[in-house]
């Protein structure tokens, strides 16, 4: 099966690094292009390069004021990408307190052993 376009696949798109730091950096407030290329340290004609990408797919937009291009994320093309991503936050999440649970629960037995001064940690199988 063919791999689809970073042009039509916001997946795609945001599989590039450069991609998602410009993503990022534009999450706080819409900027002109010369403000992302001094913020990221990449040379103008790659940002314009991903910009087009990102906007193709409709995770920016962009806006003229004057002779300057402004550009901004766009939230409800983000959102399905967020949507996906939050599966795995709830798996980590999830992990996470069974971490704290099992640390709370070894803290208890140490604090009611007083032979133990330290707690014994021992791997969960």
């Amino acid at each position: 099966m063919a791999r689809a376009s970073t042009t039509s696949d916001s997946f795609n798109a945001v599989a590039e690094p450069r991609r998602r730091e410009i993503l990022t950096y534009l999450a706080g407030a819409e900027r002109p292009v010369g403000d992302i290329v001094a913020a990221l340290g990449l040379e103008q004609p790659s940002v314009s390069k991903h910009l087009r990408v990102l906007r193709n797919v409709g995770l920016v937009r962009m806006r003229c004021q004057g002779r300057q291009k402004l550009y901004r994320t766009n939230a409800e093309a983000i959102r399905p990408l967020h949507e996906w991503a939050g599966t795995f936050e709830r798996y980590w999440q999830h992990q996470l307190n069974r971490v704290k649970e099992l640390a709370e629960a070894t803290v208890r037995q140490g604090s009611t052993n007083s032979n133990s001064p330290t707690p014994n940690f021992k791997e969960n199988r």
